[in-house]
């Protein structure tokens, strides 16, 4: 059995011992079953993993002994600032989510022209909590020990005026460009526009603002699937899964077809195996 991550705000340190909070420890003794002497992996987002035992089973909550730090290089070395349009249901729920296991490091909803979500200040607060609690299940999940930063809805005229990554992407359909140089940043910031996309004074003004308008293929993607999509070929070209592509310049990934050029030649010639 894997052993499970959870996540608490408390400090941590070898030797010690915590209490867990009520839900998480809920989660561990009533829906997984542990009991004393069983092993869990906390994180509090300092980008360490502590290996701890439960050293005691309460009627709510747990007691945990610290045993080890384990230092975890997991981060990408890209740092990517995803400014996201605000969209309705589950649709910002999975992005959140996905670019959390995608590697993101921070994420700013967006509001814009064509912005269906309307929120007032509580709403706004209540939203925030939830995405991250989002967050902190998709660390859990997916073996990140830093939480992405996540920052309150945002106008989009604010948040392109401080916009500061070394490269700078705004996608949108009606774009043909194209990422045409080797050079390899230490951060980008990305914008994803709403369900019905950005307007022509939006794209015109991020523009403005030192962003280059990018295309992924030629399909129009929604605004849940685009993000994933760019955040997928930023890492596979300049962040975690980079270290072949940069070292290899055929192995460079074209940004608005997102295929590897080997991926393309090997595939002609790969023998199809029925599963």
């Amino acid at each position: 059995m894997r052993v499970p991550r959870i996540y608490t705000p408390q400090e941590l340190t070898t030797g010690q011992e915590l209490l867990l909070e009520p839900q998480a420890s809920q989660h561990l003794s009533r829906v997984l079953r542990l009991g004393e002497g069983e092993a869990v992996q906390l994180f509090n987002g300092n980008g360490k993993a502590y290996v701890a035992t439960i050293a005691t089973v309460q009627k709510k909550q747990l007691t945990l002994q610290v045993v080890e730090a384990q230092e975890a290089g997991s981060e990408s070395p890209l740092h990517i600032h995803l400014g996201i349009a605000m969209s309705r249901g589950e649709r910002m729920d999975l992005v959140v989510q996905k670019a959390t296991e995608l590697g993101v490091a921070t994420i700013t909803p967006l509001i814009t022209e064509r912005t269906g979500v309307k929120l007032n200040k509580e709403r706004a607060e209540k939203k925030i909590r939830h995405w991250q609690q989002v967050i902190i299940s998709a660390c859990e999940q997916c073996g990140r020990n830093h939480l992405p930063q996540l920052h309150k809805p945002t106008a989009l005229d604010d948040w392109l005026a401080t916009a500061n990554g070394e490269r700078k992407f705004v996608l949108h359909h009606r774009s043909g460009q194209s990422a045409s140089d080797n050079t390899t940043p230490a951060s980008v910031d990305l914008l994803i526009g709403p369900e019905g996309g950005l307007s022509e004074a939006e794209i015109q003004q991020s523009e403005a603002n030192g962003f280059v308008s990018m295309r992924l293929g030629p399909r129009v993607l929604r605004t849940e699937t685009a993000p994933l999509a760019a955040l997928a070929i930023l890492q596979a070209r300049w962040g975690i899964w980079g270290p072949c592509s940069n070292s290899d310049p055929d192995y460079s990934l074209i940004l608005n077809s997102g295929i590897p050029h080997r991926c393309r030649r090997e595939a002609r010639h790969r023998p199809y195996r029925r599963s």
